[in-house]
């Protein structure tokens, strides 16, 4: 009898955005985006004149993928917190972003960032004089990766960045990833107001 053969969605190419050859890049408005140095937050308020949420995907504990794990330097399999959110502009969902926050990393001061609630992580992150963060890697995200819900992406590969934050020497990783509404409204599609 054949052996069951069981398939693992490949994980996204994260790299620096000057690592592609530039007819691989996005739009220059798309690329000023994904290489934003600031609160990526606090630009969508702007964008969406406040008229901004979050809306909680999901939120557990649970093992980060390898290539996720190497990211933060964690040498072996261990938990942390896995959350994933919605940032919505003007009632739609423009970015989705996944953090994950290693448990060792949850204690003392973070300790409180165990039980987030719909308060934006970014809206803490930069309030930190101490932050620190490493260069930002994009990707193309495709359902092909199933590295977020098949209703948000669609058919079209979806541009990605990520990066990781140092709290008191304690790493968080953050990607966000550009949805087809928010990049409809960057290329100002007809009936879309344009994003600065």
């Amino acid at each position: 009898m054949p052996k069951a053969v069981s398939y693992r969605p490949s994980a996204p190419a994260w790299q620096p955005l000057r690592s592609l050859a530039r007819h691989q890049r996005p739009s220059p408005a798309m690329q000023d985006w994904l290489q934003h140095s600031g609160s990526l937050t606090a630009r969508l308020i702007d964008a969406s004149e406040g008229q901004f949420h979050v809306e909680i995907v999901r939120q557990f504990i649970g093992v980060p993928e390898l290539n996720e794990r190497k990211a933060l330097g964690m040498k072996r399999p261990s938990l942390a917190l896995i959350r994933e959110v919605m940032l919505c502009g003007h009632n739609q969902p423009w970015v989705f972003a996944r953090s994950l926050l290693p448990l060792s990393s949850l204690t003392g001061g973070l300790r409180h960032l165990r039980k987030q609630t719909t308060r934006p992580l970014g809206a803490f992150l930069f309030s930190q004089p101490q932050l620190t963060r490493s260069a930002i890697a994009v990707a193309r995200i495709s359902r092909d990766h199933a590295y977020m819900p098949d209703h948000l992406i669609g058919d079209d590969r979806l541009w990605g960045r990520r990066s990781v934050f140092y709290l008191q020497q304690k790493p968080l990783l953050v990607s966000e990833v550009f949805l087809p509404a928010f990049v409809a409204r960057l290329d100002g599609k007809p009936g879309s107001n344009n994003l600065q």
